[in-house]
Formats: C-alpha cells, sequence, structure tokens
C-alpha cells in the first residue's frame, strides 16, 4: 500500500515527537514541513531529514500532499484546518479542534462537503494504557460504570514552558490544554456525554514567568484557571473533572472508574502506558493489571498513522473529528454553565470509538 504523503505545519515543541514518530509507520511519509519562522522549518527538517522546508503556502500549494498535520498554536487551528480541507487535503489537529465552537463546525462541515477526513488529538487512549481499561471494562471486569472522578492539577506552565503566555489566553487555561486527554479518555471508556455542569474562577490575574528566554514578563490572565465541573453521560454514568492551574501540590488520582462490581484506577491520560489497577469487592488491596496492547511508549502521532491507514483502506479512523468536537463542546459546557448558572445540555453527540484491534496495530507497523 503506497504510504500517505504528509506535510507539517508547525515546528514547535511538539513537532519533534511526531517527527520521530510517524518515521517508524510504514502507511506515513513526511514530505515537508512549514512554519511561519524560516529558520526553524529548516531546522527540523534538517533534524528528521524531511526534503522539503517552506512556507505554509507552498506547503498548502503542494499537490502531492494528502494529509496536513496542524500542530500550530490552539487560536490557529480551525484557521489552518480550514485552508488544508479548502486545497483538497485531508487533516489531523493537535488539540483543541478550535477555540470557537462555531469553528469547529465549519472545519468538520467543511469536510463532510469535500468528502475528506477531520483526526484531532489526543491519540494516547490508543495507547496501552487505556486500551487495557477498555478491555476490562468491555469485559464487565467492574460491572456497569456508575460513575467517575478525574483530576488534573498543576500550578502552571510559566515556570517550565520556553513561551507559556497562549496557555493564559482564549483557547488556553486547564481546561483546553489539558482537558481534551481527560474527556476524550472518558469518552472512549463511557461513551458520549448528554450533559455538564460547572464552576469556574481566576485564581491569579497576572502571572510572571520564571522560565527561559522570557522570564520576568507578566501575562494578563484571560481564561480560567480553576474550573470544576459534572458530567453526566448518555449511559447514565456520572463523572466529577477538576483541572486547575491553581494548585500547588495534590495527591489525587488522575482517572478513576467506579461500577456495579469494583472500581478501576486508570492510568494518566497525556500518557500511553499504565499502571491499571483493579479492586473488586472483598479484596483487601489494588491488583495491578498487566498492559494488554501495544503502543506504551510515547506514540504522538500514532492517530495520524491510524488515520493514514483509514485513507487507504476505508476503515473509520479512531481519533476522528465528531470526537474531537464532542469534547471541544463540553470544554465550553463547563464554562457556559458556570457563567449562567445552569446546566448546559450537548447539542453534539459522536461514536464511542472502537476499540484499537490488533490488526490494526499489525497494519500499522508492517
Amino acid at each position: 500500500m503506497e504510504p500517505v504523503k504528509v506535510g507539517i505545519i508547525g515546528c514547535g515543541n511538539i513537532s519533534s515527537i511526531y517527527l520521530r514518530n510517524l518515521s517508524a509507520f510504514s502507511g506515513v511519509d513526511v514530505v515537508a514541513v512549514a512554519d511561519l519562522d524560516m529558520v526553524r522549518a529548516r531546522a527540523k527538517a534538517e533534524e528528521f531529514g524531511v526534503t522539503k522546508a517552506c512556507t505554509v503556502e507552498e506547503l498548502l500549494a503542494d499537490k502531492d500532499i494528502e494529509l496536513v498535520v496542524n500542530l500550530t498554536i490552539p487560536k490557529a487551528h480551525a484557521e489552518v484546518a480550514l485552508a488544508a480541507l479548502e486545497q483538497g487535503k485531508h487533516v489531523y489537529s493537535e488539540k483543541p479542534l478550535a477555540v470557537h465552537l462555531e469553528d469547529g463546525q465549519k472545519v468538520l462541515a467543511t469536510a463532510r462537503a469535500r468528502g475528506l477526513r477531520v483526526g484531532c488529538a489526543p491519540d494516547t487512549f490508543l495507547g496501552g494504557g487505556l486500551q487495557t481499561c477498555r478491555k476490562l471494562l468491555d469485559d464487565g471486569w467492574i460491572g456497569t460504570p456508575v460513575a467517575a472522578t478525574a483530576f488534573m492539577m498543576s500550578h502552571g506552565h510559566e515556570s517550565w514552558h520556553p513561551d507559556p503566555v497562549f496557555f493564559y489566553q482564549m483557547g488556553g487555561g486547564p481546561m483546553f490544554d489539558m482537558g481534551p486527554y481527560y474527556l476524550t479518555a472518558l469518552v472512549h471508556l463511557l461513551g458520549p456525554i448528554r450533559r455538564v455542569t460547572g464552576s469556574a474562577r481566576i485564581t491569579f490575574p497576572e502571572r510572571i514567568v520564571t522560565s527561559k528566554p522570557r522570564r520576568g514578563e507578566r501575562i494578563r490572565v484571560e481564561t480560567p484557571t480553576h474550573i470544576a465541573g459534572v458530567l453526566d453521560f448518555q449511559n447514565g454514568a456520572i463523572a466529577t473533572l477538576v483541572t486547575s492551574f491553581d494548585v500547588w501540590y495534590a495527591d489525587v488520582p488522575r482517572i478513576e472508574i467506579y461500577g456495579t462490581e469494583g472500581s478501576m484506577s486508570v492510568p494518566d491520560p497525556n500518557h500511553f502506558s499504565g499502571p491499571v489497577r483493579i479492586r473488586r469487592p472483598g479484596v483487601e488491596s489494588w491488583s495491578e493489571i498487566p498492559i494488554l496492547s501495544p503502543f506504551v511508549e510515547n506514540s504522538r502521532g500514532l492517530g495520524v498513522a491510524n488515520m493514514a491507514l483509514a485513507i487507504r483502506s476505508g476503515d473509520v479512523h479512531l481519533a476522528h473529528g465528531d470526537l474531537a468536537y464532542h469534547v471541544l463542546e463540553a470544554m465550553h459546557g463547563f464554562h457556559l454553565a458556570s457563567e449562567q448558572g445552569r446546566h448546559y445540555d450537548m447539542q453534539s453527540t459522536c461514536e464511542r470509538p472502537a476499540p484499537f484491534s490488533a490488526e490494526t496495530v499489525q497494519d500499522l507497523r508492517t
């Protein structure tokens, strides 16, 4: 099967792991990289052996490129995705799908009208840890899911990230930055969401950067930095999700699922591996379950490889646009519920992604 020719737009921090991993998949051929900063684009091309470093316009005009991987900052995701679709190219974006719901809708509508595919990170739910959790749930190890808790607690990015400003602008904050990992994992495990509610606040109106090279700069915070939400799933399960950039220290689980026949401790959804633990009634301690699926290392780009395979085979790719839009709507729903003092009823739904089959894994590796 002929590899899908891929162009990457955005040569920032996250691009290195994509470039490294995509070179290992036989169904993907990265033929060009582009960035607003041509020095950075040339450096990435040289580092990873990509033939062509070019402008964004040149990449979009390249008729050989079938799939654009969009690694720009969040507020540019929709603009770049739409430009790629208008040029007749499939597009896979870093999370979130868009900043605004209307832009997310436009991306999906444009793709449908043109018979093109949209994919979106995160693809960590395809990794060994969350796929093991999915199998345990599907096999009934904890019975029927009743509830879940999920926590992402930190003190933000200004102490370590080289360019932390956009994390505190619209489209940033802990919900839009890290929420996609948690919400995608929960939808993968429990299915689509029916409604959400939440409370949100900005605790520190200004942040001071302590990382290089922008040490000492002041950041005006424009988006909530502590969000506590409740989700009602269509299957009846109720989840609590807290995301925060306002917490110095915490000792809470990443995700736990509670069922009628036991409880499951789910690994960090920002990672591809475990540990996965189960505890059933009458058992005095948790049992760690061996990881049952591959891709336990940092496999960012796995969703791109799966999408490329699906383009050739005609199958459904798993990190799909409807899932990403459903997650985007839920994130907006938490903020709207807090602002308006009400539940937010979800207007979208999506297919619960199928398990990552052994056959698909084998096809990706050959």
